[in-house]
């Protein structure tokens, strides 16, 4: 049976600039994978949350979303609606139920998730209802979870702490994950802002210089059970 892979991401494009080379790279090697994206997007660039002024932003970004996943390969996104930027403000228990139900129709062996301090509070957020909704029981499925960086969050915290222990070559699914960010238009930044498409390829350099590779996605592994 082939191993199954859940990519839970707060929010549309997270998950590109997450893991995207990565994933596309083990779909070609077999592996089946599915994307949750727990935030609704556009509404906190607002003074405060109008999903009625937002619906066709929202519709648009939505397309984006099945476009950019269907590029690499993603068998099904699952789509949540949970206020941008506000996570903060619903209870932990009721974003926890989503992953679980997910995760239970899912059931992956490896998990692909938001690194713990992160600037963006919903990313933070997401880890924990990550970490919180599988914890190591004796019937878990989830077997392996890492948790990746996203360029205009992670690298802005300071003191920064992302410290990756675990790397994948993706020079040859890095084009998908370009061909991937350019379908979310709309989340799209010029350079030299980090999302961009130059900001992507350069920080796959800079990985990849790391352990002698041309591009590299990193992580930091925050379990692995063998």
């Amino acid at each position: 049976m082939n191993k199954k892979i859940l990519i839970i991401a707060a929010h549309p494009d997270d998950e590109v600039l997450g893991c995207f080379g990565t994933v596309a790279r083990l779909i070609k090697e077999g592996y089946e994978a599915y994307t949750l994206i727990l935030g609704e997007g556009k509404t906190s660039r607002d003074k405060k949350r109008e999903i009625e002024n937002k619906k066709n932003e929202l519709w648009v970004l939505n397309s984006e979303i099945k476009k950019a996943n269907s590029i690499i390969g993603i068998k099904k996104v699952f789509v949540e609606s949970f206020p941008d930027n506000r996570f903060d403000s619903v209870d932990l228990l009721d974003i926890v139920k989503v992953v679980s139900k997910v995760k239970e129709n899912i059931k992956p062996d490896i998990i692909f998730t938001h690194y713990e301090n992160d600037l963006n509070i919903d990313h933070r957020i997401t880890y924990q209802t990550v970490i919180t909704a599988t914890r190591p029981m004796e019937e878990e499925s989830v077997k392996e979870i890492y948790s990746f960086e996203v360029l205009s969050s992670t690298e802005w915290n300071y003191p920064l702490s992302f410290s990756p222990d675990t790397f994948y070559d993706i020079s040859t699914t890095l084009s998908l994950k370009i061909e991937a960010m350019k379908a979310y238009d709309s989340e799209l930044c010029k350079y030299p802002h980090p999302r961009s498409l130059e900001g992507i390829e350069l920080n796959a350099k800079h990985r990849g210089m790391r352990i002698g590779k041309e591009y590299v996605e990193a992580f930091k592994c925050v379990r692995n059970i063998r």
